[in-house]
């Protein structure tokens, strides 16, 4: 249980911060952001270990996490525009 509200806080705060660098508007709502943000932790746990860099059940870590969330960000923007 505890696990679960820390990774939806320690989503929020990545959707936050790569909201931050991210230029551009994004209009979103908080639970959007966590949920980017938690995505984005996924997507970078995924691709580090397509690439070797993490092992099987390893989580990525911050900078990895807010990178997968601004390329979310991006696709979500694409998405959201059309």
């Amino acid at each position: 249980m505890f696990s679960l509200i820390g990774t939806l806080l320690i989503g929020l705060v990545v959707g936050f911060i790569a909201r931050a660098i991210k230029p551009g508007n994004d209009s979103m709502g908080w639970i959007m952001t966590a949920l980017l943000g938690v995505a984005g932790s996924f997507l970078a746990s995924y691709v580090g270990v397509a690439m070797g860099w993490y092992q099987q059940g390893d989580a990525a870590g911050w900078i990895a996490s807010i990178l997968g969330s601004i390329v979310l960000l991006f696709i979500y923007g694409l998405i959201k525009k059309n």
